[in-house]
């Protein structure tokens, strides 16, 4: 029987086939890579770790293993965590415990990294702040973003500004205090960062994120913060998400 290539019904089951199958075929190679794709999120994660401790790797995989240890801080205590290296942190938190990377450099000294994670003016931000073995004074940043505007709020991820929070005292009269400012209107250098000129919104997602991120952390930081203030930003994080996911 001669089939009518030119009739509706011939149409409709031609691309009914082609959709399953295109389907099919994008499943298996999403199957096929997915071990390849965890694998490159893993090592840009420990990438984002290493340049905010300052560190050019060359062999991200080798040199984050040589100098960084992934510890929890659980029940006031900073323990090993031996689960398979997370790329997002909200799990944990939701546990109660708090992922610390503890790196010790080649010239001996401890730094201590914490992840956090925020929202922008489109989307997720997340980063990495390095603390100095006093745990008073940023050592190092790394931020980024899911879709900030080019040329404006993307700029959170270049050098220049992730380069003015070093040296920065997280406290001020014993409270967490680090955190970003409207371009141009620091008052006082020494706990406040310039925002991104024309990014208004996004640099207060960073603002919030760091200063939220570290209270969060005011257990292991020793900072005297206010149960309710870490509460809530525990509800927002949670309600956030995490931009790595």
């Amino acid at each position: 029987m001669k089939v009518d290539t030119n009739s509706n019904s011939y149409t409709i089951i031609y691309a009914s086939v082609m959709v399953i199958i295109v389907a099919f075929l994008l499943a298996f190679v999403a199957s096929s890579l997915k071990d390849i794709q965890d694998a490159n999120v893993e090592r840009d994660t420990k990438n984002q770790i290493l340049i905010s401790l300052n560190v050019d790797a060359s062999d991200v995989d080798s040199q984050f293993e040589q100098i960084v240890e992934d510890k929890l801080f659980q029940n006031g205590e900073l323990v090993a965590y031996d689960g398979p290296f997370n790329t997002s942190y909200g799990a944990e938190l939701k546990k109660g415990n708090l992922h610390v990377f503890v790196a010790k450099l080649e010239n001996g000294e401890t730094k201590y990294v914490i992840p956090m994670t925020g929202r922008g003016l489109w989307g997720g931000l997340w980063g990495y702040l390095a603390l100095n073995e006093d745990k008073q004074t940023v050592y190092g940043a790394y931020f980024s973003h899911e879709s900030e505007t080019a040329g404006l709020g993307a700029l959170i991820a270049e050098k220049d500004f992730q380069s003015r929070f070093l040296g920065k005292n997280v406290y001020k009269d014993n409270e967490v205090a680090l955190t970003v400012v409207k371009n141009g209107a620091v008052k006082d250098a020494s706990v406040e960062v310039d925002g991104v000129t024309g990014a208004t919104l996004t640099s207060n997602g960073v603002a919030a994120m760091v200063n939220g991120g570290l209270k969060l952390y005011k257990d292991f930081l020793g900072a005297a913060v206010a149960t309710a203030e870490v509460e809530e930003v525990v509800e927002e994080t949670n309600e956030g998400g995490n931009a790595n996911e």
